[in-house]
């Protein structure tokens, strides 16, 4: 029965934090965490550079995945 309660309050928590992001979403204060990739960088590389994915994982220091993720992106919005 305790672990009834307990879920109801995580929920009502849960909800009510779901409310505050939605409305500091809307006034422009909760914006999320800064890109840590350069996508115009990754672009610059592939295009320019003619590097594959795993050279410019190499130079930028992040995962391959990483760079797919981008070039998967990119491709799909233009």
């Amino acid at each position: 029965m305790l672990g009834v309660f307990a879920e109801f309050e995580t929920n009502l928590r849960r909800e009510g934090q779901l409310e505050g992001i939605k409305a500091a979403k809307a006034k422009g204060i909760y914006k999320g965490r800064k890109p840590s990739i350069d996508a115009a960088k990754v672009r610059y590389l592939r295009d320019e550079e003619k590097l594959g994915p795993a050279a410019i994982a190499r130079q930028l220091g992040i995962g391959q995945a990483s760079v797919y993720r981008v070039l998967g992106n990119t491709t799909a919005s233009t």
